[in-house]
């Protein structure tokens, strides 16, 4: 038998089946939101794993095709690599949940979410994140939750509780808070320059209702809850430690770990892990394995209150002040764009380039989106912290900053009318010391806007960090932590926006929850670092966006034609259009709206395709001058194509003011000449004039309509002689006809 729990959740019901799948996982809970249904299991390892200081959780979302009547692509047809969006979703899960287990825990933990149904309406990421609460707390794993997490959505000004998806498209906010009962513990936003009043009221709301979810979570634990096992707890001897603080002194660590640069503070630990190992080898090996994680304890214990008691930081730094910052844009000079932002000993170069739509990135996902139009990518190479690693491409880390990044500058960016390009931005870290993500945003900024692409405004991005006490008033927050504060702190509070609003948050945690007041002074002191950066750094740098692309960036010019002209501009087998495109050396795009793009580096070439489709798709009308080709020559004149599949004819009397007297004495095959429609006949023939183009209107004199038809085209001398040879043989059976006549009468005696 299995038990059915339910409640109602923004005017739609929430439920979740205990007992009835999964029976064999530490935890399972089957939930349903709408139509929408995710499978959430917790398995986690008898005995702790050896030989590593960290807790071994793994949290996958998997996406199921099935769950939207997909087929998947690809030749083997089954799901494969995790989406960037499913790999960012089990990021959003993580964080939250992590901080809740115990910290001397070294089990491994997996927490699986199995999308297996999808209600476009009921978002399977947030039922993922409330089926992993469930699973975990029910389970015999320790966990110090439940939590809860609710998105939030701004339209018109009015707060949405778990927005639809039409809502969702109308929204100025995308904001996800997970929260346990008392604080929260996860913020997770993207915005539409929204004012920091107006998230905090909406992080504040996803509280409350954050606080029902959990309340109906613990009716759930109190009647299928297991008891937590015990586990090995992983923690330094007591002996040691005192030995350790004792040998080692107070004042040495601090003097060790008080210093701007980070190679030197590494050095320094070095050494001291190396006197203590060789102090221990003999006496004591039992520690020696220890020595390094004893190592870690005595550098947090020692950061953590000098900064909260002394308000002392590492480098010597004030409380609020920000580490030197410098800002560079053109860096690169056959890119597109690039820009590059220093803050301290982080160091972000970014190179912007700019393509056709069509290069926009395909997508290939559970809900409806297709294709992003804006890519921004992130790269962390070992060497940036002065280790060494081989590349195996980008980790979730990395695709979780550039997702950030990118979710901070996509309210800025035009639109595809305004500027009909793909945009990729990769941010290249070269030097790492805490919060290159925000400089992340800081340099893509710059060098979007060095390469041309118009923004609304520039966007700087600022990491908050956070010590705190015994009791939720003994705290501190710090601006620009690097990253010996973000090791051995609380809290990495990123915070992205304009002067007008906030538009990204990332907020991780490593204790159980922030108070209101907490999340209200971060918010507060990264606007005003994300200010002073953009004023007296970034727009010293570059104040706005440049004018035009840069020389070596496609142009990219856009025009309408009527849909049903579309077929027209292709041709039959796409005859036409590759004909353009190979007279031109352009890239031609057409969507189903009508919209074409027309894309290459000679803007001389670009004018020429768009004349061309515009004459293909809009109908010729007398009095129109055109620039065709010559590609036939009559006696009686020249057939010009004014565009694929459209020409029209020059007489002879019309190639000049002087009279011709053969065709090819004024032009000739493959000239490009510029010509004028003067009459378009009863047959639909284009009839044109190169005498006085340049003259408006057209005059009577050059109207044509009077002369005899061209069927064929053959010449008229030709004609002429037929006339006379029909003309003499009907001469000539006139003749015989009279002989005949003239015979029969004769026969019958008949005279004359």
């Amino acid at each position: 038998m299995y038990k059915t729990f339910e409640m109602e959740l923004a005017g739609r019901k929430l439920s979740v089946d205990i007992g009835r799948v999964g029976a064999q996982a530490n935890g399972a809970a089957f939930m349903h939101y709408g139509d929408t249904i995710v499978l959430s299991t917790v398995a986690a390892s008898e005995k702790p794993r050896d030989g590593i200081d960290f807790f071994p959780l793994s949290v996958d979302y998997e996406e199921k095709m099935y769950s939207v009547g997909k087929i998947p692509g690809g030749f083997n047809k089954r799901e494969g690599k995790a989406s960037e969006h499913a790999v960012l979703t089990s990021r959003v899960i993580d964080r939250p949940m992590r901080p809740l287990f115990p910290k001397d825990y070294r089990n491994d933990v997996t927490i699986t979410n199995t999308v297996m149904s999808v209600d476009p309406d009921c978002n399977p990421d947030l039922l993922a994140m409330i089926g992993s609460s469930i699973a975990v707390s029910i389970s015999d794993i320790p966990f110090d939750g439940p939590i809860a997490a609710t998105m939030m959505g701004l339209i018109d000004g009015e707060l949405i509780v778990n927005p639809t998806q039409d809502q969702k498209v109308a929204s100025d906010l995308a904001l996800t808070v997970a929260s346990t009962e008392h604080k929260i513990i996860m913020i997770e936003a993207g915005a539409n320059e929204v004012p920091e009043d107006v998230m905090l009221n909406a992080i504040f709301e996803a509280h409350k209702v954050n606080v029902q979810v959990i309340e109906w979570i613990k009716g759930i634990v109190a009647e299928c809850g297991r008891e937590k096992h015990s586990y090995t707890s992983v923690v330094v001897p007591e002996d040691l430690w005192n030995d350790m603080v004792e040998f080692i002194g107070p004042e040495a660590m601090e003097e060790a770990v008080f210093t701007e640069e980070k190679q030197i503070r590494d050095e320094n630990i070095r050494q001291i892990t190396d006197k203590l190992t060789e102090r221990y080898a003999e006496e004591h090996p039992e520690w020696v394995e220890m020595v390094p994680d004893a190592v870690y304890k005595f550098q947090k214990v020692t950061v953590r209150k000098m900064i909260l008691k002394d308000h002392k930081r590492p480098d010597g730094r004030a409380i609020d002040q920000i580490r030197p910052l410098a800002a560079e844009i053109d860096i690169l000079p056959r890119v597109h764009g690039s820009a590059m932002f220093t803050r301290g000993q982080t160091q972000i170069l970014d190179a912007v380039t700019l393509a056709p739509l069509s290069s926009a990135q395909k997508l290939d996902g559970l809900d409806d989106e297709t294709s992003k139009r804006y890519m921004h990518q992130y790269n962390f190479p070992s060497w940036s912290v002065g280790e060494t690693k081989p590349a195996r491409g980008p980790g979730r880390r990395e695709i979780g900053h550039g997702a950030l990044a990118e979710r901070a500058l996509l309210p800025v960016l035009p639109s595809e009318e305004e500027f009909p390009y793909a945009i990729r931005a990769v941010s290249e870290t070269l030097e790492s010391n805490g919060s290159t993500s925000q400089a992340s945003v800081c340099a893509s900024s710059m060098a979007l806007m060095a390469a041309g692409v118009p923004t609304k405004s520039a966007v700087a991005g600022i990491s908050v960090g956070l010590v705190t006490g015994d009791t939720d008033d003994d705290y501190l927050i710090l601006t620009d932590i690097q990253g010996l504060e973000d090791f051995f702190g609380d809290m990495d509070f990123k915070v992205a926006g304009t002067k007008k609003g906030i538009t990204a948050i990332q907020m991780d945690i490593k204790i159980h929850g922030l108070t209101d007041q907490i999340i209200r002074e971060a918010i507060a002191r990264a606007r005003g670092a994300r200010v002073y950066i953009m004023d007296e750094v970034m727009a010293k740098a570059i104040a706005e966006p440049r004018p035009e692309v840069g020389k070596y960036a496609p142009k990219i010019r856009q025009i309408q034609i009527d849909t049903d002209k579309i077929g027209d501009v292709i041709g039959k087998q796409g005859k036409v259009i590759n004909k353009i495109i190979e007279e031109t050396g352009v890239q031609i795009d057409i969507e189903e709206d009508g919209r074409v793009h027309v894309c290459g580096t000679d803007l001389d070439m670009i004018e020429k395709a768009i004349r061309i489709i515009e004459t293909i798709a809009n109908d010729v009308e007398p009095g129109q001058v055109y620039e065709g080709k010559v590609v036939r020559i009559m006696n009686f004149g020249a057939f010009v194509e004014l565009c694929p599949g459209k020409d029209g004819l020059v007489h002879i009397s019309k190639l000049s003011n002087r009279r011709v007297a053969k065709v090819e004495d004024v032009v000739n095959i493959g000239d490009t000449v510029k010509v004028k429609v003067v009459e378009i006949d009863k047959m639909g023939r284009v009839n044109l004039t190169m005498r006085d183009v340049d003259k408006p209107g057209v005059p009577e004199s050059e109207k044509i309509s009077d002369r005899p038809e061209r069927g064929e085209r053959r010449d008229r001398n030709d004609r002429n002689d037929r006339r006379d040879r029909n003309d003499r043989r009907d001469r000539g059976d006139r003749y015989d006809r009279r002989d005949r006549n003239d015979r029969r009468s004769f026969d019958n005696g008949e005279e004359e």
